[in-house]
């Protein structure tokens, strides 16, 4: 569902017209190769496309309108292979809409020593060059990524990549329509927020719709159609013996079966990339979506419970982020449920009534049927498995009235110290940075949210990086978070965030 094959980042280098003609050569070839080499590398996974050596104010000026127009552009890579006098590109940036990322870097690796000469100096300036550019775009307050180092080394063609993934997640905010069936969950105070500040702010748009709008697509699926995704749990989940055939529940699969089919015709028919529901608000719905929820999510979709259209967004910016690395790792809905305190070790407990993605199990889910105390609706299937020990990032978007805040805590998931035979639904035990104390006490003054996006395979600077592209607050709680320092930071974000933002 997440196609990124004509997505494009181009590859802007700067110089001017003092050089002369065979400088200016050299600069473009140069230039082409270093696009060629970026193009090639398996850490970057759009296409990187050489554009042009621009010398003038103008021509400036127009490639950064080029890519304003340009649908398959999501961002610009600029260079100054030589000294590009920054007052040429004031013009430019100040119309520019798409991500910038200020690659400094060299066409060569090492100096010549026994055959450098001032012609060699004269070609190879970027070490200033780039200084300028920095300059203008600091003096503009353009927020911009800036990786620096030899464009051939793997660690800067992984963070090049890094940027690019973040810049997909950006593209797909400008075109995101997320869809709401049924409203929050009734007195709910985090989940709510300015659907209309958010789509100035990032460009998706929210709106709602009836759970009858699921039940009018369900009515148009046929037998053929059900019995084939039933088949297709039956090979892809190790199915409780009350959900296999005979058994005493198999209606119920069949039922969410039918359900997910029709979930995911009105999700395609309307172009949508993200969704909420709500327990509250199922209408005719036979069950709260459980397994189709799941299947979802795991196919790219972004989803948020009880109304939650700030995660079910972001989940969709990130999962398009991930995509590609799925073989290190899924991406998630996610809650902090409920957690393990002990002398030696503090622990959170993540999960959900039911939705929790499959794309981060650590084996065979199964396929179950269990009661779910609240709805007053029929029990629904969900899919139960254990998440994988390792390193991941929980990310939290909350509104907080003057401007959004991006809210990251690093984590470590653990196996589970036993079993939980009787704990129907899909679950992950991990250890907060530096600790719960702390991470819990900082996540609360932060005014976090209990649901977040939990990520196997994104980090911390892939959220720097949206953080800094959107324009909002970052705060990152990790292994040197203090409360004393997190505290400073929160007071001091609220007057610079009233100053950018008002342009004070």
């Amino acid at each position: 569902m997440i196609d990124i094959s004509q997505k494009e980042v181009w590859f802007v280098v700067g110089s001017q017209e003092l050089y002369g003609e065979e400088t200016l050569r050299k600069v473009a070839e140069h230039s082409q190769q270093i696009a060629k080499g970026l193009d090639a590398s398996s850490h970057i996974p759009v296409k990187i496309v050489y554009k042009d050596v621009v010398k003038s104010p103008a021509q400036i000026t127009n490639v950064c309108l080029e890519a304003n127009s340009n649908k398959n552009c999501i961002g610009i890579v600029a260079w100054m292979h030589t000294f590009s006098p920054a007052k040429m590109w004031i013009g430019g940036l100040s119309i520019l809409k798409k991500p910038l990322c200020h690659l400094h870097t060299q066409f060569n690796a090492e100096i010549p020593w026994a055959s450098m000469d001032m012609d060699f100096m004269n070609l190879n300036q970027s070490a200033h060059g780039d200084r300028e550019f920095g300059f203008i775009m600091s003096r503009m307050r353009k927020k911009r990524k800036v990786v620096v180092g030899h464009w051939e080394d793997e660690r800067v063609q992984k963070k090049l990549g890094i940027w690019s993934r973040v810049v997909l997640g950006w593209d797909e905010f400008q075109n995101l329509k997320v869809a709401r069936f049924g409203d929050n969950m009734r007195e709910v105070a985090v989940t709510e927020g300015d659907k209309v500040e958010a789509q100035i702010r990032f460009g998706f748009s929210v709106n709602g719709f009836d759970s009858s709008d699921i039940t009018k697509q369900i009515e148009k699926v046929t037998a053929a159609d059900t019995d084939q995704l039933v088949a297709e749990y039956e090979a892809s989940y190790t199915l409780a013996p009350a959900l296999q055939k005979g058994g005493a529940q198999r209606e119920s699969l069949v039922e969410a079966a039918r359900i997910e089919l029709g979930l995911r015709a009105f999700l395609v028919e309307g172009g949508f990339g993200a969704f909420t529901d709500t327990f509250e608000n199922l209408g005719s719905l036979k069950q709260l979506p459980g397994i189709a929820v799941q299947r979802l999510m795991a196919d790219g979709y972004g989803f948020g419970g009880e109304g939650d259209w700030k995660t079910a967004a972001m989940l969709r910016a990130m999962k398009v982020m991930n995509v590609g690395l799925e073989n290190q790792g899924g991406t998630s809905f996610m809650e902090d449920y409920t957690y393990h305190f002990t002398p030696e070790k503090s622990y959170v407990l993540g999960s959900h009534m039911l939705e929790i993605c499959s794309s981060i199990a650590d084996a065979k889910p199964s396929c179950e049927v269990h009661p779910l105390g609240i709805g007053g609706k029929e029990d629904p299937v969900r899919l139960v498995f254990n998440v994988a020990a390792g390193n991941a990032i929980n990310a939290s978007l909350v509104d907080m009235g003057n401007r959004f805040r991006l809210i990251v805590n690093e984590v470590e998931a653990v196996a589970p110290m036993a079993d939980l035979p009787k704990l129907p639904v899909a679950r992950v035990l991990w250890d907060c940075k530096p600790n719960l104390d702390i991470a819990a006490t900082a996540w609360i003054l932060a005014g976090g949210a209990h649901h977040t996006v939990y990520s196997q395979v994104l980090t911390t600077e892939y959220m720097e990086d949206f953080a800094d592209i959107a324009g909002i607050e970052l705060l990152v709680i990790d292994e040197k978070t203090t409360i004393r320092d997190f505290k400073d930071k929160i007071n001091a974000n609220e007057a610079y965030y009233h100053m950018f933002q008002h342009g004070l």
